[in-house]
């Protein structure tokens, strides 16, 4: 059965369930009240007949009229702007939990679940503010405390107020008992960001020395600590905190290898670099490193050596990256049709590198060419790591 009559079929019977249910024990009690309810089943069977008749949005208006807010028919209403909601219909939406929230004798609970529902509406329409009102007041009720504070998150991180998304991801984290040290420290990284466009380097670094205290293994926040070091000439500082990284996170090695090389660079230590870029390419942490170290190799005029070095690397660990490489080493030797075969081999090496993502979420498989610390896909943060294998490091 194709999956989008299944899904049509669904959308279909869920009020059908939902207002079937209501009506019958509606009708048990006005059986019982002695009252009769022959206009409402009239209007009834006339909106299952539209169901019947594929026509969904004349079903939804004939039942929304019959309707009334009751708290036998709460629920029905709740079920509706669910799925005008998840339909797109946000308009609708939020025109039913509003409805349902003016009603004073609403109880406690259904009026609860209609404001959070109406800040979810909010949300999906872009009316933040409205929804962050919503939600800070089921705060002050005590009601849906855990998903009050997630959505009020959200949406501090999507105004990217970061100290506001710190303070309410503290307050979830004891509420739900959950480790949330990595993304606090993230917000951290994204204060000191903006401190560091503003020119204020000074409290750019607290804050990063604050992430750091929050979750040692934050790599951005040493990644950033080094830029700021370089940027004043702290060279041998800038090492420290790229060193760091190698007990963070083994996997983020090649995102310090540029700034590692520009640091001894400056500080005239070559012959530290070249140990440096062995011990990191003994670690097996990519093709990154063996690259740097061949092309720093190639300039002291050790090409045999380099070639020899990459050779034995990518002999056991193949990559497209490692091959081109190799490439341009037969190409400097090579005349004829040897080396015809070569360049073509070359410009197929060029496309599959030119057109490969550099980094992938572990969370939703999302993969692009740029390092993003939150996923553009699922907004998990931390989630993101260059790839690895054939086609990566």
């Amino acid at each position: 059965m194709p999956t989008e009559f299944l899904f049509a079929l669904v959308v279909c019977l869920l009020p059908v369930a939902a207002l079937s249910g209501w009506y019958y024990g509606r009708r048990d009690l006005e059986r019982k009240r002695g009252t009769r309810a022959s206009g409402m089943s009239s209007d009834y069977f006339r909106g299952l007949n539209y169901l019947l008749e594929d026509r969904p949005d004349k079903a939804i208006e004939v039942f929304l009229k019959v309707l009334e807010v009751e708290s036998e028919t709460v629920e029905t209403h709740l079920a509706l702007g669910n799925l005008f909601r998840r339909r797109g219909e946000v308009d609708r939406a939020i025109r039913i939990h509003q409805n349902l929230v003016a009603r004073p004798q609403l109880e406690f609970e259904h009026r609860s679940t209609a404001l959070f529902e109406l800040g979810l509406d909010y949300m999906r329409s872009g009316l933040l503010d409205r929804a962050e009102s919503l939600f800070k007041e089921l705060l002050d009720l005590g009601a849906h405390q855990r998903q009050a504070i997630g959505h009020l998150v959200d949406i501090y991180q999507q105004e990217r107020d970061w100290a506001k998304a710190l303070e309410y991801t503290e307050r979830l984290e004891k509420l739900a008992n959950r480790d949330l040290a990595p993304r606090r420290a993230h917000y951290l990284c994204e204060q000191a960001e903006q401190l560091i466009a503003d020119g204020n380097a000074e409290d750019a670094s607290d804050k990063l020395r604050a992430a750091l205290a929050i979750d040692p293994n934050c790599v951005r926040a040493s990644l950033m600590q080094a830029g700021l070091a370089m940027t004043v000439g702290a060279y041998e500082a800038a090492i420290r905190h790229l060193d760091a990284i190698e007990r963070q996170d083994l996997a983020f090695l090649p995102e310090a290898i540029p700034s590692l090389v520009e640091c001894y660079r400056q500080l005239g230590r070559l012959d530290d670099l070249r140990a440096h870029l062995e011990h990191l390419c003994d670690l097996r942490t990519g093709t990154t490193p063996v690259l740097t170290l061949t092309r720093i190799l190639d300039e002291a005029g050790r090409s045999a050596e380099a070639k020899a070095r990459l050779v034995a690397e990518i002999d056991p660990r193949p990559t497209v990256r490692g091959i081109d490489r190799l490439v341009d080493y037969a190409l400097a030797g090579a005349s004829g049709e040897a080396r015809e075969n070569l360049l073509l081999l070359k410009k197929l090496t060029n496309a599959l590198i030119a057109n490969k993502a550099s980094y992938t979420c572990s969370n939703c498989g999302f993969r692009g060419r740029s390092l993003h610390w939150q996923c553009p896909s699922c907004q998990s943060w931390n989630t993101i790591k260059p790839l690895h294998g054939l086609e990566g490091e």
